[in-house]
């Protein structure tokens, strides 16, 4: 599976879910989907993970503490 964007692999986990949830495929297809989506979930989460520790690094003061409130402060 080549490396997708967040956003185009979300939106292919929906399509995926909506197949599903229709229930028009057959046991091989809905086994087929199933894994690609799980697939695209660990791609997703290891995506938000890595955003996760970017924010967190970009967050850190210069003594190494996590400064939170700052962002926050920084949203209103």
């Amino acid at each position: 599976m080549s490396e997708k964007s967040f956003e185009n692999s979300i939106s292919e986990l929906e399509e995926i879910v909506l197949r599903l949830e229709n229930g028009d495929v057959t046991l091989d297809e809905s086994l087929s989907l199933f894994e690609k989506g799980i697939k695209l979930s660990k791609n997703c989460q290891k995506m938000l993970d890595a955003a996760e520790k970017k924010v967190s690094v970009l967050l850190t003061n210069d003594d190494g503490e996590i400064v939170k409130e700052d962002f926050i402060n920084n949203e209103e």
